[in-house]
C-alpha cells in the first residue's frame, strides 16, 4: 500500500486508534516508523486528529501488534495480519493472497478447496514454503478432478499408452498414483493444457518440490507470489469444478 491509499481508507468511522497505527505502519511495504512519522502520515491522509493521540502508549498496549525497537516502531507477524484483514497491503503476498480467497468460491471439490484454505492460512502467517506446498496440491487436485468429470477416457488411454502398466483410473486418488511430472506431461497430450502452460506449471513443480525438502533454497514474497499467479491463472480460475 503506498501512502496516496491512505486518502481513501483512513477514514473509515469503524477503525479504532490502534487499527489506524497499523494502517500507517504499513505503508510502503511496512517498516520501522518514528512517531513523528506516524503522526505525517496520517496529516497527508487526511486524518489531522492522530496528531493529537499519544501513539507510543497505543501501541505499547497493542498486545504484540506493534514492537518498538531503537529505531522506532514496526509491525510484527501479527500486526500485518491485522494490516492485511483492514485492507492495507503489506507486500506482494497479500495481494496474491487476496486473489488465493476469491478463488475459493469457485472450487466446489472439498478436498481442493481445504488445501487451498490451508495455503491461505499459510499467506497469512507468512509460512511461505508450506504456503508452496499446499497452494500446488490444491492446484493438482483441481485439475485431478476436471479429468475425473471431463476427460478421464482420454486421460487413461494417454497414460496407458505411455505405460502398459497403468490400471485405468476411476477417481482422483487414482490418478494421484501417477507423478506429477508425467501427470503435466499428460495434461497437454490430450490437450487440457499447452505447451507454455505445462512449462510454467512444471517450474511451479519444482519450486514445490525445493520447499518440500529440505534444501538451502532461499526465496522471497515475490518468488511466492509468482508461484501463486500462476496457478491462479492457469488452474484455479480455468478449471474449477
Amino acid at each position: 500500500m503506498t501512502r496516496d491509499d491512505l486518502k481513501d481508507i483512513l477514514h473509515n468511522p469503524k477503525l479504532s486508534r490502534l487499527d489506524v497505527l497499523v494502517i500507517l505502519l504499513s505503508v510502503d511495504s511496512g517498516g520501522v516508523r518514528t512517531v513523528k512519522e506516524l503522526k505525517d502520515l496520517s496529516a497527508y491522509g487526511g486524518l489531522r486528529k492522530a496528531s493529537g493521540w499519544n501513539i507510543s502508549d497505543i501501541l505499547s498496549r497493542s498486545k504484540g501488534i506493534a514492537v518498538r525497537t531503537s529505531s522506532g516502531w514496526e509491525l510484527t507477524k501479527e500486526g500485518k495480519i491485522l494490516a492485511a484483514s483492514l485492507g492495507a497491503d503489506t507486500g506482494p503476498v497479500v495481494t496474491a493472497n487476496a486473489s488465493l480467497r476469491k478463488c475459493l468460491c469457485s472450487i466446489s471439490s472439498p478436498d481442493a478447496k481445504e488445501f487451498i484454505e490451508e495455503a491461505v492460512k499459510c499467506l497469512e502467517a507468512r509460512y511461505l514454503r508450506a504456503a508452496v506446498v499446499l497452494s500446488w496440491v490444491g492446484a493438482v487436485s483441481v485439475l485431478q478432478q476436471y479429468i475425473v468429470s471431463n476427460k478421464l477416457v482420454d486421460f487413461n488411454a494417454e497414460a496407458l499408452r505411455r505405460n502398459p502398466n497403468w490400471k485405468a483410473a476411476k477417481n482422483s486418488d487414482d490418478i494421484g498414483k501417477m507423478k506429477e511430472a508425467t501427470f503435466l506431461v499428460v495434461l497437454e497430450s490430450i490437450s487440457v493444457i499447452g505447451k507454455n502452460t505445462k512449462q510454467e506449471l512444471e517450474e511451479c513443480l519444482k519450486l514445490r518440490n525445493s520447499t518440500g525438502h529440505p534444501t538451502s533454497l532461499k526465496f522471497g514474497e515475490s518468488r511466492v507470489a509468482s508461484h501463486i499467479e500462476i496457478l491462479i491463472l492457469n488452474v484455479f480460475s480455468k478449471f474449477s469444478v
